[in-house]
């Protein structure tokens, strides 16, 4: 399995929507209830940035993400948590002036074995 391993640019945002089903009573009692393994509740998101790159950087980016196409997963260590298995599903760049790019991507935390 391949690894990403360039360093982002800060400020990075991480986001989190638990997995849960919720059922709510006529008398407006509500239950929730974790949906899948509590483990694998709660997959996490990045929105990430990578600026000031030069070209070789930025199209070196590019190139991994384009490799696995939004479909295989990588390793990736994000900058609060523990190494995990990620898939980047968009990702922009952009030419800010000569040899001078930034790069931004989602990463999202995806449960394989």
């Amino acid at each position: 399995m391949a690894t990403f391993t360039y360093t982002p640019s800060f400020e990075a945002s991480e986001s989190s929507k638990p997995r849960v089903h919720r059922f709510q009573a006529g008398d407006g009692y509500e239950q929730r209830i974790i949906f899948g393994l509590p483990a694998h509740a709660d997959p996490k998101e990045w929105s990430l940035t990578f600026m000031n790159r030069d070209n070789t950087e930025r199209d070196a980016i590019l190139a991994f993400f384009e490799a696995r196409n939004a479909v295989e997963s990588f390793d990736w260590t994000p900058p609060r948590g523990d190494a995990g298995k990620y898939v980047c599903e968009e990702w922009q760049a952009s030419l800010v002036n000569y040899n001078n790019n930034t790069v931004t991507a989602k990463f999202r935390e995806v449960f394989e074995p």
